[in-house]
């Protein structure tokens, strides 16, 4: 294993920790985590006719997986959507009546899945050191948003194929598939892309000041 492959994250640096504080170090930025997915899942912009509505929820998870490293961002992701698999009200577009396993499985089913692969893949990135330039992080986000459209956007076709495909509007599955799940989040995604790769460097460049 090279130098690069056991770099401390962002998280690590910025709380040092041994023993029973870091456990409690974990928990701490766990809860903090799944606390910071909710709401930012509720920061959103409905994109009808799409089921999938433009949140900061892609921007948090993004984040976090870099932050946290490979193992507790995993956790934190897999915590959270534990949490909302129970009913808890925590989605983009979750309620009272439409949550838990039911709404999971719905139009942003594919995209919850790749939020997983996503903060397990930017964790091992930030172990390599990717995040500490603003071009290795804008890389590593990139990469990050395309393993959450690809479950995304393969869940979402199967459900429009299986009787959400409205042939007046669209030529094929794959084009109404594309119009709702990809286009009219693209600029949005740049724009948060843009935010996360700017933050987490500088928020690096402010630990390195605090240890001098």
């Amino acid at each position: 294993m090279t130098d690069t492959a056991i770099r401390p994250v962002l998280a690590e640096a910025a709380w040092p920790a041994e023993g029973a504080m870091l456990q409690a170090r974990r928990l701490g930025l766990a809860v903090l985590g799944i606390v910071a997915l909710s709401l930012a899942a509720k920061i959103g912009v409905p994109m009808w006719p799409s089921p999938v509505p433009v949140t900061l929820g892609t921007f948090a998870v993004l984040t976090i997986g870099v932050a946290y490293g490979p193992r507790l961002g995993l956790a934190t992701i897999l915590g959270y959507l534990a949490i909302g698999a129970l009913g808890f009200d925590v989605f983009a577009g979750s309620s009272a009546s439409n949550n838990g396993l039911a709404y999971m499985l719905g139009g942003t089913g594919g995209y919850l899945a790749g939020w997983v692969v996503a903060a397990l893949a930017l964790g091992h990135a930030a172990r390599r050191g990717f995040d500490r330039s603003i071009a290795g992080m804008a890389l590593t986000l990139l990469v990050g948003n395309v393993l959450i459209y690809v479950p995304g956007l393969l869940w979402l076709h199967h459900l429009v194929a299986g009787g959400l495909f409205d042939a007046t509007r669209f030529a094929t599955p794959w084009e109404q598939t594309i119009a709702w799940g990809l286009t009219p989040y693209l600029i949005g995604d740049a724009l948060k892309l843009a935010l996360a790769a700017l933050l987490v460097p500088g928020l690096w460049k402010l630990v390195g000041a605090s240890r001098r």
